[in-house]
């Protein structure tokens, strides 16, 4: 075996796996003892012919992001992302539901979050901008953008520069545009990969990573726009609102669902305006998306 070499997966090809190696990419298989290989993954490869090699060994993750899959079980989508940007836009209709489930996710994925609000140049309601500041005091970072008018965009720039990033959002709020304005040569790029790695045509379905002129890299996940919960768990899903953490160990039960248990901290919160009514209303909707649980004593 050739002495073994680390690379970085940039994109999933019909017949094998793109791995940047140094200044080249090369086309991979991977062994089948290893668990799912996504983009973003830092892998050691073994070269078994020019510009083609085998994976090796995953090496391990400091952050994975999965979504649902069939019998209820998760498999990745992405691995090692820093920040997941999610995008939401006055038209359409802001989906603060959609906004606080990727948050959640992100709350409990190690990956860090912050909200991108396109299309700027449209006017929106007052209560929108009364939404933004609530997220604003709970520290997500907020970038109001127009990429149809390139309002923000080098703000945006400058912090993507610093890590590797991901869009995410409801379908219409100009995540592809947004990709656009940061990725000119977007399809200049896939297509120099596809001729490198002799695949010919790129047929991937799932997410590509872009490295951005001004530094840090970009995973482009079209397919994915929405992950779910994701495997959550109703705890999960109370912790994955930033807000209520400081409130969640001061319940009367140790495993207080937030909703009628009695001495709730997270619900007098809310009472007594500690915690947005708006928000915590939006958690129960999306608690009554979880699984059934096992019956416990009522309380």
């Amino acid at each position: 075996m050739s002495e073994l070499q680390q690379g970085l997966v940039i994109a999933h090809l019909g017949q094998g796996i793109a791995v940047e190696v140094g200044e080249q990419t090369l086309l991979c298989q991977t062994l089948r003892k290893l668990d799912t290989v996504v983009v973003g993954d830092q892998v050691m490869i073994s070269i078994i012919a020019d510009q083609q090699g085998r994976i090796e060994q995953l090496l391990p993750r400091r952050s994975v992001l999965q979504r649902p899959s069939r019998s209820k079980q998760t498999r990745p989508v992405a691995a090692n992302i820093d920040t997941i940007f999610v995008v939401f836009a006055a038209e359409p209709e802001c989906d603060f539901l959609l906004l606080d489930q990727y948050l959640c996710i992100c709350e409990n994925c190690n990956i860090n979050a912050a909200i991108v609000f396109n299309k700027i140049d449209l006017p929106f309601a007052n209560t929108i901008e009364l939404e933004l500041q609530y997220y604003q005091s709970l520290s997500y970072p907020l970038y109001k953008v127009s990429s149809k008018l390139n309002i923000g965009i080098s703000d945006l720039q400058a912090v993507l520069s610093q890590q590797t990033s991901m869009f995410a959002g409801q379908s219409g709020v100009g995540k592809s545009s947004l990709t656009n304005a940061l990725l000119p040569d977007k399809n200049l790029r896939i297509n120099s990969v596809s001729e490198t790695t002799r695949h010919g045509r790129h047929t991937t379905t799932a997410a590509t990573l872009y490295h951005l002129l001004g530094g840090g890299q970009l995973i482009d996940s079209p397919g994915v726009a929405i992950f779910g919960l994701a495997g959550l768990s109703e705890a999960q899903l109370a912790w994955g609102y930033r807000e209520f953490q400081p409130f969640i160990g001061q319940c009367r039960f140790n495993d207080c669902r937030h909703v009628t248990d009695k001495d709730c901290a997270v619900r007098s919160a809310v009472t007594k305006g500690e915690v947005s009514t708006s928000r915590y209303q939006r958690f129960l909707k999306l608690r009554e998306k979880m699984p059934p649980t096992q019956p416990g004593n009522n309380r």
